[in-house]
C-alpha cells in the first residue's frame, strides 16, 4: 500500500481564499487511508449546487485553501485498516465528505480522494464512471432525508419493494433533480407510491424513475393540485430537494393532507412555516456515523445497480477532461441547468 501511494502524485482545483474564482490546478499531496477509509484514484467527479455556493458567496465556512467537491468515480488505489470489502484496482464510486471534516483529503476536485468506506459502492463494469460520479451526494442526501428517524424515518429500500398500504405516499419537490431522482428511486424501492414534481419537459424522466404521477411546479395552481392528487391517501413524508421558496409550497400542501407533517429539505429551513408543519434541512454528510451508510452503500446499492433496480440519475453533461475543466463546470453550473450533472474526466 506505501508503495503505491509514494509513487502516485496528486493534483487538485484550489480554491486559496474565499470567493476565488478561477479555481487554482497545482499539484497536492497525496494520502494514505486511515482505518475505515479507502483512496480512490477519481476518473470523474460531478459539481454540486454548494460547491458553486461556496465559490460565488461563501456559503459554508471553510479552512483555506481548500478542495471542494464530494462526488467521485473511479477506481480504489489504496485500503485502509479494517477495510474488507475493497481491493486495489476494483471500480467505485463514493461520497466525499470535505464539508463535514474541513480536511482537504476529502475533496472531490483532485486526482486522489479519501472517502470513508461506508460511504462507497462497488461499480458495475458496464456503468461509466462519468454516469457513477452523478450519484452520490444526491443519493445520500436523500437517503437522509427519507431513512434517518430524525427525518422522516421510513423504512429502508430493498432489492424488492415490500408491499405497503397502497395508500401510502411520498411527495417529493423536484424529482428530476439530483436529489430528486434518488429520493424517488429510494421510495419506491422502499414500498411508497411517489407523487413528485418538475418542469413538463422533464416529467416522462420523473415517470420512469418511478412516479406515479407528476405536476409541473410553476403551475399557479400547484397546491390545489397535489392536494387533490392526495385526496384518500396517506402522507409518509415529503422531501423538498431545490429548497427556500419551494420548502414552504412543499409545507402548505402537506398542511393540508392526511399523514405525516414533516417535511425535509436540501436548504436552510425558510422563515415562514404553515401551521403544524415541521421543516428540517438535511445534510447527506450525516450518514456517515449511522447505520444509513451500511444500509444504502453496502447493502443495497451495489445490487440494486447490478440489477438496474437503482440507476444513476440524472443523465451526466460531460463539460471536459481534466481539472482545469471544474472551474468551467462551475460557472456553467451557476448559469443553470435541468436534469442534468454536470461532470468533469479527470
Amino acid at each position: 500500500m506505501g508503495s503505491v501511494i509514494e509513487m502516485a502524485s496528486n493534483t487538485a482545483a484550489w480554491i486559496n481564499t474565499a470567493k476565488a474564482h478561477p479555481l487554482e490546478v497545482k499539484s497536492a499531496p497525496t494520502h494514505i487511508p486511515g482505518p475505515n477509509e479507502i483512496l480512490v484514484r477519481n476518473r470523474a467527479v460531478a459539481m454540486n449546487h454548494i460547491d458553486r455556493m461556496i465559490q460565488k458567496a461563501a456559503f459554508h465556512p471553510m479552512n483555506y485553501p481548500a478542495i471542494l467537491g464530494q462526488d467521485v468515480a473511479g477506481e480504489v488505489a489504496a485500503v485502509g485498516p479494517g477495510v474488507n470489502r475493497f481491493k486495489e484496482g476494483d471500480r467505485v464510486l463514493g461520497h466525499s465528505i470535505l464539508y463535514a471534516t474541513q480536511q482537504n483529503r476529502d475533496g472531490a476536485f483532485q486526482q486522489y480522494t479519501i472517502v470513508r468506506a461506508n460511504l462507497a459502492s462497488e461499480l458495475p463494469d458496464d456503468i461509466s464512471f462519468e454516469r457513477a460520479c452523478a450519484v452520490p451526494v444526491g443519493l445520500s442526501t436523500a437517503a437522509c432525508a427519507l431513512f434517518q428517524d430524525t427525518d422522516l424515518g421510513l423504512q429502508l429500500p430493498t432489492l424488492t419493494a415490500p408491499a405497503l398500504a397502497p395508500t401510502q405516499v411520498v411527495l417529493i419537490w423536484g424529482g428530476s433533480s439530483s436529489v430528486g431522482s434518488s429520493a424517488v428511486q429510494l421510495s419506491v424501492s422502499a414500498g411508497y407510491e411517489v407523487v413528485a414534481t418538475a418542469s413538463p419537459h422533464n416529467f416522462d424522466f420523473v415517470r420512469k424513475l418511478g412516479a406515479s404521477q407528476v405536476f409541473d411546479h410553476q403551475s399557479p395552481d400547484i397546491v390545489d393540485e397535489l392536494v387533490s392528487a392526495l385526496a384518500g391517501k396517506t402522507l409518509a413524508g415529503s422531501v423538498d430537494s431545490i429548497g427556500f421558496a419551494s420548502a414552504t409550497t412543499t409545507a402548505k400542501v402537506v398542511q393540508r393532507c392526511e399523514g405525516s407533517k414533516r417535511v425535509s429539505t436540501t436548504l436552510p429551513v425558510p422563515a415562514e412555516i404553515p401551521a403544524g408543519v415541521t421543516i428540517k434541512h438535511v445534510r447527506g454528510d450525516e450518514l456517515r456515523d449511522n447505520h444509513i451508510g451500511k444500509a444504502i452503500y453496502e447493502d443495497f446499492l451495489p445490487q440494486a445497480l447490478a440489477s438496474r433496480t437503482f440507476v444513476p440519475a440524472p443523465e451526466p453533461m460531460v463539460v471536459g477532461q481534466g481539472l482545469g475543466k471544474v472551474q468551467d463546470a462551475l460557472d456553467l453550473l451557476h448559469k443553470g441547468v435541468s436534469a442534468k450533472k454536470l461532470v468533469v474526466v479527470v
